[in-house]
C-alpha cells in the first residue's frame, strides 16, 4: 500500500470513528461511499449545489437545518442503491444506530425537520421529475421529485389537468402521501383518492409497484399515510379533460359589515342544497403591519366567468382590480402564486375542520382571531393568515377515516410568521391558542371533526391519530409488513409518524 493510500486510508477510518463518536452513528461514511458508488449525486456544505439544495425551502426552518451532505438521486435504481447502503445489508439490526436521513420533494412544508435534517443526509429528489402520459393519455407517470407547477404546462396541449397544488413551487411527493387539495377536489376528492400505483422504494432497497391490485396494502397507506413506509419514487396519477378555467382573487374592504356579508355568503354555499362540483373557493383573512384585509380566492373548473354559486360573494362591494379571468390551470397556478411569497421566514400553521355551522359562529372565530392575532404589532416580521374553506369531497379511497361524498365539511388554517428565533415559542403559543379557542367553539356546537390535514397540520397535531383508532392501527400494521426494522420511524424522524 502507497504512503498516499495509507493517508486516505487513515483519513476515511478518522472520519467514520469521529461521525460514531458524535453520535451520527456513520452519517460521513454514508456520505463518503455514497460518493464513491454514485459519483456526482453527493454533495456538502462548501458545494454549490448543496448550497442551492438548502436555500430553495420554502421554510426559514427548514433553510437553517444543516445536513452532512445531500443525496441527489436521478432515477429509483440510485435511491434503491442508496437505501441499501444506509442499511448495509441487514448490518444494523437496530435501525436506531442507522444513520439519520430525510427525504425531499418541493419541500414546501413549514416546520422543521418536514423534509430536511440537521447532520444526517437530505435525499434530495428533485430530479427525479420526468412526466409521461400513458398512450390513451387518461395518466401521467409522474415523478417523485417533480414540481406540479412544472407539470402543469406539459399538461395543456392536451387539454388535460392533474390534481396537484394550487400554487408554484409545490412537490408531488410529499402533497400527494399526505391528502393533497386541488382545483378538482370538490368533483374528484382528494388528489391521493385518485393515484393508480406508486413506485417505492422500501426499507429493504426492494422496489415494488403498489396499486389496488398488487400491494394494495401498501397502495392504501400511501393515501395520507406520508413517508412512513418507503420513498415513492414514481406517482400514477390520473388526468382529467380541462380547458379553461375561471377564477383568481377578489379583494374587499375589511369591515363588520363585509365580513357578516362574507359569514353568511360562506354558511349558504357550504349547504349541500347549494353545492357546486365545479367550484372550490376560500375567504382569505390577513394581519401585517397592523392591518387587516380581506379577500376570496374563487376558482371554477368549468369555463363559466362568474357562476351563479360565487353571486353572494362578487355581489360585496369589493376593490379594483380583481384577478378573475379564464385561463388554464397552468396560467391559473401561477397567478394565484402571485398573491404568496415565494418564500417564508419562521412560520407555522395549524389546521381544524368542523360541519358547515351558522353565521354568528363564522364571525365569532374570526373576531377571535382578530383580538388574539394583534398580539403580533410587538413581533418583528409578525404576520398572520386566517383561510376559510371547504374541505376535499373525498371518494374514500383513502387512509384518512373520512366519510365519502360529504360536502358541508369546513377546513380551516391559522398561519404565523415571523422573523427572530427569540419569538418562537410566543408565536408558536399565540397560533396553538387561537385554534384551541376556535376548535372549542365548535365542540360546544357539537361541530367539531377531529380529523387534521397533514398538508396544513403542524407537527404539534396529531394527525395519524386524527384518522381515527382502526385506521392507525391498520397504517402500523402496514409498516411493520413493510419496514419489519422500523427504519422510516427511526432514521427518518421528520413529519408524522404511525409509531407514535
Amino acid at each position: 500500500m502507497t504512503r498516499f493510500h495509507m493517508d486516505l486510508f487513515r483519513l476515511v477510518a478518522l472520519l467514520y470513528i469521529v461521525a460514531i463518536a458524535a453520535g451520527q452513528q456513520n452519517t460521513s461514511d454514508i456520505c463518503l461511499q455514497a460518493a464513491s458508488r454514485l459519483p456526482g449525486r453527493i454533495s456538502y456544505p462548501t458545494d454549490s449545489v448543496y448550497i442551492s439544495s438548502r436555500q430553495s425551502y420554502y421554510s426559514g426552518f427548514e433553510r437553517a437545518l444543516a445536513p452532512g451532505c445531500i443525496f441527489r438521486p436521478i432515477n429509483t435504481a440510485e435511491v434503491s442503491r442508496f437505501i441499501k447502503l444506509v442499511t448495509a445489508g441487514g448490518q444494523y439490526g437496530n435501525t436506531s444506530q442507522a444513520p439519520k436521513f430525510a427525504v425531499r420533494g418541493g419541500g414546501h412544508t413549514l416546520f422543521s425537520g418536514a423534509a430536511n435534517i440537521d447532520e444526517g443526509v437530505t435525499i434530495d429528489l428533485r430530479e427525479i421529475k420526468s412526466v409521461v402520459l400513458s398512450k390513451d393519455r387518461k395518466m401521467a407517470a409522474v415523478g417523485g421529485g417533480a414540481v406540479w407547477s412544472d407539470i402543469y404546462p406539459q399538461m395543456v396541449p392536451y387539454n388535460l389537468t392533474v390534481m396537484g397544488g394550487r400554487v408554484p413551487g409545490v412537490g408531488v411527493g410529499g402533497f400527494v402521501t399526505g391528502g393533497g387539495v386541488n382545483f378538482l377536489n370538490q368533483r374528484y376528492g382528494w388528489s391521493c383518492d385518485n393515484i393508480y400505483g406508486y413506485e417505492v422504494v422500501l426499507a429493504s432497497g426492494e422496489v415494488v409497484y403498489a396499486t389496488a391490485n398488487s400491494y394494495k396494502d401498501l397502495w392504501l397507506a400511501l393515501k395520507g399515510g406520508s413517508n412512513n413506509f418507503g420513498i415513492v419514487t414514481r406517482f400514477d396519477v390520473a388526468t382529467f379533460p380541462q380547458g379553461l378555467m375561471w377564477g383568481g382573487v377578489i379583494s374587499f374592504n375589511y369591515t363588520k359589515s363585509v365580513l357578516e356579508a362574507q359569514a353568511k355568503a360562506f354558511r349558504d354555499y357550504m349547504d349541500p342544497k347549494n353545492f357546486d362540483s365545479a367550484a372550490d373557493m376560500g375567504i382569505i383573512l390577513n394581519y401585517a403591519n397592523k392591518t387587516f384585509s380581506l379577500s376570496n380566492s374563487l376558482f371554477y373548473i368549468d369555463p363559466v366567468p362568474y357562476p351563479k354559486t360565487y353571486k353572494a360573494f362578487t355581489s360585496i362591494p369589493s376593490l379594483s382590480p380583481n384577478t378573475l379571468t379564464l385561463t388554464n390551470v397552468s396560467n391559473m397556478v401561477v397567478q394565484f402564486g402571485k398573491n404568496l411569497p415565494s418564500k417564508v421566514p419562521r412560520s407555522i400553521q395549524l389546521v381544524y375542520s368542523f360541519k358547515n355551522t351558522d353565521v354568528p359562529t363564522y364571525t365569532k372565530l374570526i373576531q377571535q382571531w382578530e383580538t388574539d392575532i394583534k398580539t403580533l404589532e410587538t413581533v418583528p416580521g409578525g404576520l398572520s393568515q386566517f383561510l376559510i374553506q371547504p374541505q376535499p369531497v373525498t371518494n374514500g379511497t383513502n387512509s384518512m377515516g373520512l366519510e365519502a361524498n360529504q360536502h358541508d365539511i369546513v377546513m380551516c388554517i391559522v398561519t404565523a410568521a415571523w422573523t427572530n428565533p427569540a419569538d418562537d415559542a410566543r408565536v408558536q403559543q399565540l397560533v396553538t391558542s387561537i385554534v384551541d379557542k376556535h376548535e372549542r367553539v365548535v365542540r360546544r356546537q357539537r361541530l367539531y371533526i377531529p380529523f387534521k390535514y397533514l398538508n396544513y397540520a403542524d407537527i404539534s397535531q396529531d394527525v395519524i391519530g386524527s384518522y381515527g383508532t382502526n385506521n392507525k392501527r391498520r397504517l402500523r400494521a402496514v409498516s411493520r409488513k413493510y419496514d419489519p426494522k422500523a427504519l422510516f420511524q427511526t432514521s427518518v424522524p421528520g413529519g408524522f409518524k404511525v409509531s407514535k
